[in-house]
């Protein structure tokens, strides 16, 4: 390093290298991995992690942790360079509410995992211990692709899977809110701790997610596949729903990051952040008295009637192009966060098939942690059926959702819009609590759905009648009559009838109310957290 005469009068001159020394450190920290590596990366459409952790929190809140961190060059004793370690983290604010931030600086080293006397950050490292101790949100903006098989140089022996294990991110599955976003190409354990995660996002045509990369996939397997083939977002979101959501560009996917906290307390001991609502709770949407058709075969757009009941776009999706039959979102009413599943019965006419229930199961047990209360939009004629519905285990995963639905502790509501029928409906109702459910006109429930009931109940008068397609009719219209919901709200098994424009006013009432009981239940629950 360059000799410095001192130029702050104020430090003592005994000390003025030493203050020089730790800005020559800092500013080499700020170099990251050199110009032509910084380079490199936004030629790739990237952001650098400092740009990135810049752009997502709020102005100036960032204090870095660790920014000496490294590996030092020296000549005859003199500091001439340092090598950062390829990790950023620190505390941060967003919308005013502190966070603990970190992630790879692909810039060194491809952000490959460093070895210190403690770790910076990924599983088991400082930023994910900070979010623990701190009671407050981690967000990870993953860029690296884990360990190095070169570790055994460097160590002289190799060491058993999990050294540096996940046992933190699990506990904070159970704690606090977990995000992660893929900013990059993500394998190993960076794959393994965005899973780990309550809400995931990448950037398409720039992030890929896998369990390992192309060259381990064609050594083991020989299959010869590129990156995006692999683990791009037509796969991890579309198909495989391993991420939640995907952002067109890395300015979006922090909105979405920013957006998604909004509805998140800062730990298991608070609740939600209410805020002040201008949209009336009394509000009567006039489209609703008309969105569910009258023909019971034809669909309807579940999307738009959720907008006609929650607050202004207060809407935010979680997987909106996986398990598609089932709609997963956050929203508000009256300035209260709810978890919404609804059914969409443009998709299989609002069955339940092997993803949707994978979705609707996590996100039941997401907000259950977090004391969101569920609102359920109900339209399914019961879990999908056939071979292929049967060969994916479609009621064994099914059944988990029922299952999380009965273990649930937050408050449900229960919305029939039209069919609510079989074991797929019984797991959209509030059994082990209040079991408080409404329904609109157009409603209509029982174990089977009139039609297929009809066929396999009255099968052999059926067979035996001189027009069985006629005789068949004449029993569902018969049914039908005693099936209207109007009988059954008349032996009070169903709490209420309801015009659909009254829909918001009514919720709004009861989830209003329900603010003292959720405050009362804030903590931990019983189980460990939420299972990825």
């Amino acid at each position: 390093m360059d000799s410095v005469t001192p130029t702050d009068s104020t430090v003592p001159a005994d000390w003025q290298n030493e203050i020089d020394e730790l800005k020559f450190r800092h500013d080499q920290a700020d170099a990251m991995g050199g110009a032509e590596a910084v380079a490199k990366h936004h030629e790739a459409g990237r952001l650098t992690i400092r740009e990135r952790v810049k752009a997502l929190v709020d102005a100036n809140s960032f204090q870095e942790i660790g920014k000496l961190t490294g590996q030092g060059q020296y000549e005859g004793g003199r500091l001439i360079g340092v090598t950062p370690a390829p990790y950023i983290m620190g505390l941060a604010d967003i919308a005013g509410r502190p966070v603990a931030v970190g992630g790879e600086d692909f810039t060194v080293r491809g952000g490959t995992s460093w070895s210190g006397d403690r770790k910076k950050g990924g599983q088991g490292g400082f930023v994910e211990d900070l979010a623990y101790q701190y009671r407050i949100p981690l967000v990870n903006l993953i860029d690296g692709a884990g360990g190095s098989v070169t570790s055994i140089l460097r160590r002289g022996h190799s060491v058993f899977p999990g050294v540096h294990g996940f046992e933190r991110s699990v506990a904070l599955m159970g704690t606090v809110p977990v995000v992660s976003a893929v900013m990059g190409t993500a394998a190993g354990g960076p794959a393994g701790r965005a899973i780990l995660s309550h809400w995931t996002v990448m950037v398409k045509n720039t992030s890929q997610v896998f369990a390992a990369g192309p060259p381990v996939v064609r050594r083991s397997l020989g299959q010869i596949v590129s990156k995006e083939e692999l683990g791009g977002a037509s796969i991890a979101v579309d198909i495989a729903g391993t991420i939640d959501n995907v952002a067109v560009d890395e300015a979006e996917c922090f909105r979405m990051l920013r957006r998604y906290l909004s509805y998140m307390p800062q730990n298991v001991w608070q609740l939600p952040p209410a805020i002040e609502c201008n949209d009336p709770a009394s509000r009567r949407d006039e489209e609703l008295a008309s969105i569910v058709p009258v023909d019971r075969r034809k669909p309807y757009n579940m999307r738009k009637l959720i907008g006609h009941v929650v607050d202004h776009d207060s809407i935010f999706e979680i997987q909106p192009t996986f398990g598609k039959a089932v709609i997963t979102c956050f929203a508000r009413m009256n300035g209260h966060v709810i978890g919404v599943i609804a059914n969409n019965p443009m998709v299989y006419g609002g069955a339940i098939d092997v993803r949707g229930a994978r979705k609707q199961t996590h996100f039941i047990d997401l907000c259950d942690c977090f004391h969101i209360p569920l609102v359920f939009f109900v339209d399914v004629p019961g879990f999908m059926v056939g071979k292929d519905a049967e060969a994916a285990a479609t009621l064994r995963e099914g059944m988990r959702s029922v299952y999380a639905a009965l273990q649930a502790s937050v408050p449900v509501y229960t919305v029939v819009i039209r069919k609510c029928y079989g074991m797929a409906g019984m797991g959209a109702t509030d059994k082990n609590g209040l079991d408080f459910k409404i329904a609109w006109p157009s409603a209509e429930w029982g174990s089977l759905p009139i039609e297929g009931g009809v066929a396999a109940a009255f099968r052999r008068e059926i067979a035996q009648a001189a027009d069985p397609h006629a005789r068949e009719r004449e029993i569902e219209s018969e049914l039908r009559a005693n099936a209207s919901p109007f009988r059954t709200a008349e032996a009070f098994g169903v709490e209420d009838i309801i015009d659909p424009r009254a829909t918001r006013a009514y919720l709004c009432r009861f989830i209003a109310a329900a603010q003292g009981r959720l405050a009362t239940t804030v903590g931990p629950k019983p189980k460990y957290g939420v299972r990825p």
